[in-house]
């Protein structure tokens, strides 16, 4: 029996099961890190676990950093580290900043996307998903993607819950298309998730984002994508070969146009022209899967033609494969973000986690984050990288892997999504590196990034940013989400962002 099948079974009952309990109000009351843990590293504990190997590539080496200006809360430690003596002095619970200042804060949890919108009324709304898991850690009853009003940053205002299914568990699938104001997501979790896609209308009133169609489309759901023009959605299955596209040129009656099952991809993100899918491939080869995924790392970064689709002339079969790229210190690859910088294509990939989300050894690969050349986009080539010293295996060999949250396989000294004001000249890029919190880099110069301000609010169990952030760049601001402590406005320093559009 393919994995497939057995993975379908196990999404139908689990989401059954999960949804009768917290009709019943009987759903466990686990930890976000236990839970995520509990689903993430499941299907990776099980029989087909083969031994982890050992790792001995060598290091990438941290990203310089610049140094943290007066009104700072900096690192007691080496970059990225949160040590165990701060959590027991009390030092962990002020919060770390650098080179900006924290603005404004709401709820107490979060997810895995964050997104900003100004609708046709010139209403400015944020909106993030609350929960690592359905059913458990929503921020409240009914729980599922959460609406601000955000016309003051310092007081985010929750105005609505979205709370179909799909919003309810997005898991990392929920996107917003800034040109037409939709919102979408495919109902995913940790492994897949039967793929119910649901599709809301912001345009309007992003306050209150109206419902306009809910179908299960998406197959089985995980993570997911837009095209720029807002006219498909892209549901991938990530635990095994999935790839649908949804026709959303009219959002209330949507159609699935192609679904694959040859191609394996984790995240994915397309070009300006719709042409182009650039795939953080997780199953590269026959004996690649979601097993050996998540206990040994693997894949690449793989640029499909997409012209078929985009096209939007009727049902498409498959894609054909562009170019393809692997790098030695991959773990699992998660998305992608094309940008332009100084008239040069490139391409930012993130990888997530260590390459082991089942054990802790300082012998394994954190992937972290790389800048990819693809003006050749036959033949891709990774050109700079951006790490945090903390991820190194000299710093994880040391009492480092005591501090909170360090040895989880899915929590931890480690990446996970990055996120662009904009694809031209971003200027900054920002990512959520979990238990260090969220992170800005200079990519002025793509081949020599530098490391330029963070935020790290950690809980009790460690820091949990997960979250894509989104920006307000006339206020050089960065909104993103942590797992345990929820949403966060921060402001950057004109020195850390001079490129903010004013």
């Amino acid at each position: 029996m393919r994995l497939r099948t057995s993975i379908a079974l196990a999404a139908a009952g689990v989401l059954t099961a999960g949804s009768l309990a917290y009709a019943t109000g009987s759903a466990p009351r686990l930890t976000a890190l236990q839970d995520y843990q509990l689903w993430h590293g499941s299907l990776g504990r099980g029989s087909l676990q083969g031994a982890s190997p050992s790792y001995t590539a060598v290091g990438m080496g941290a990203t310089p950093d610049a140094p943290c200006d007066r009104t700072s809360r900096p690192e007691t430690s080496i970059q990225g580290r949160v040590p165990a003596k701060d959590f027991a002095s009390g030092r962990a619970a002020k919060g770390y900043t650098c080179n900006l200042v924290d603005v404004g804060h709401e709820g107490t949890s979060g997810g895995f996307q964050v997104h900003r919108y100004t609708d046709k009324a010139g209403h400015e709304c944020g909106f993030y998903d609350g929960t690592l898991l359905f059913p458990t850690n929503e921020p409240n009853s009914p729980g599922g993607v959460v609406v601000l009003d955000m016309s003051n940053p310092a007081k985010p205002l929750r105005t609505t819950v979205l709370n179909t299914l799909a919003m309810r568990t997005p898991h990392e699938s929920f996107r917003l298309n800034a040109k037409r104001g939709l919102l979408a997501a495919v109902a995913g979790s940790p492994a897949t998730q039967v793929g119910v896609v649901d599709v809301y209308d912001a345009s309007k009133d992003c306050r209150h984002p109206v419902l306009a169609s809910t179908l299960p489309l998406g197959i089985l759901g995980h993570e997911g994508a837009f095209s720029p023009d807002g006219r498909t959605y892209w549901a991938s299955t990530t635990a095994d070969r999935g790839l649908s596209a949804i026709d959303l040129t009219d959002p209330t009656k949507p159609q699935l146009v192609m679904h694959s099952e040859t191609i394996a991809t984790h995240g994915l993100s397309v070009s300006d022209d719709g042409k182009r899918l650039y795939l953080a491939d997780v199953q590269n080869g026959l004996t690649q899967n979601y097993v050996s995924e998540i206990t040994h790392g693997g894949g690449g970064m793989r640029i499909m033609d997409a012209s078929p689709v985009q096209a939007h002339t009727g049902p498409v079969t498959d894609l054909k494969e562009v170019g393809y790229v692997t790098w030695p210190e991959v773990t699992i690859p998660q998305s992608t973000i094309p940008v332009t910088i100084k008239g040069h294509k490139y391409l930012v990939e993130f990888d997530e986690y260590d390459s082991n989300t089942t054990a802790y050894s300082p012998d394994e690969n954190v992937g972290g984050v790389r800048m990819i050349d693809i003006s050749n986009e036959k033949r891709p080539r990774v050109v700079s990288r951006m790490r945090l010293a903390v991820w190194e295996k000299g710093a994880r060999a040391t009492d480092q892997q005591n501090d909170p949250g360090a040895s989880s396989g899915t929590q931890g000294y480690a990446a996970h999504y990055c996120a662009v004001p904009q694809r031209k000249d971003p200027g900054i890029l920002a990512c959520s590196t979990i238990a260090s919190g969220m992170r800005v880099f200079d990519i002025r110069n793509p081949l020599r990034p530098v490391e330029v301000a963070y935020a790290n609010h950690p809980s009790a169990g460690g820091g949990y940013a997960m979250s894509a952030p989104a920006f307000a760049p006339e206020r050089r601001e960065v909104w993103y989400a942590d797992g345990n402590s929820g949403f966060w406005v921060e402001r950057l320093s004109a020195r850390a962002w001079p490129t903010a559009h004013r």
